[in-house]
């Protein structure tokens, strides 16, 4: 047994300990989860809270002879993430009922048809937009998966390197900004597949601590901004938003 494994049997009981395995763990929630539902997720999303819950019912449930603890952990954030999305799913394709249907103006006849016509319409267009925005947000993640893996990372890799601190993001904004406004940094970045530190420090004003630290999350929010990714690009709102304050 590893000192992680010891770690969780010693934080059964003790919610100080959970509290500090938590933290420790931080990245491999925010890991699992982003796998789980094949995009980037933050510790501000729903999602968070239904990995974070899992990870702790991993850990009253872990018992030395399962194993590897994270092994038995990712499947219960991933079992718990997906329990989450499809309820979610289900609670937004809810078929509304006909407004005709209580004002009194229909017959029970009329009013059971246009009800159903009406569910039937919301419902078909709902499937179509859901899925439709699916296929194109999993078409944009293997495109970006593409890309990032000529820098030597995954997408998936991001929920390490993302920013936490509301500070630290700004940060990140600002530095993303500047290469998106640089021809000649954005050229050197995809020429030797490295976040130019000291040329973006300068014209950002960026410290290098955060540009290393976050360079993984700079170089793809940079390609995604500078791309084709109009749904991976909503996530990164912020960043233009920022532009124009």
């Amino acid at each position: 047994m590893n000192e992680l494994e010891q770690e969780v049997l010693l934080a059964k009981d003790n919610n100080d300990r959970l509290a500090d395995l938590i933290e420790a763990n931080r990245a491999f929630i925010l890991r699992c989860a982003s796998e789980t539902v094949r995009r980037y997720v933050t510790d501000s999303d729903d999602e968070w809270s239904a990995a974070l819950m899992a990870f702790s019912e991993a850990v009253r449930d872990y018992e030395g002879e399962k194993g590897s603890f994270r092994g038995f952990a990712a499947i219960v954030i991933k079992r718990r993430v997906l329990d989450y999305v499809r309820s979610q799913s289900r609670f937004q394709n809810e078929l509304a009922v006909a407004p005709e249907a209580f004002d009194g103006s229909l017959d029970e006849e009329e009013s059971g048809a246009v009800e159903y016509s009406v569910q039937r319409r919301m419902a078909e267009e709902a499937d179509e937009t859901a899925d439709d925005t699916a296929a194109r947000a999993r078409e944009e993640i293997a495109a970006m998966q593409a890309i990032l893996s000529e820098y030597g990372f995954s997408f998936f890799d991001l929920a390490e390197s993302s920013p936490k601190a509301e500070k630290t993001k700004r940060s990140c904004a600002a530095a993303i900004r500047a290469m998106l406004a640089s021809a000649a940094l954005l050229a050197k970045m995809r020429l030797t597949r490295l976040l130019p530190i000291r040329e973006l420090g300068l014209a950002s004003g960026v410290v290098r601590k955060i540009l290393e630290r976050h360079r993984r999350y700079i170089i793809a929010g940079t390609e995604i901004l500078d791309g084709d990714f109009p749904i991976l690009a909503g996530y990164l709102s912020y960043v233009k938003e920022g532009e124009a304050q």
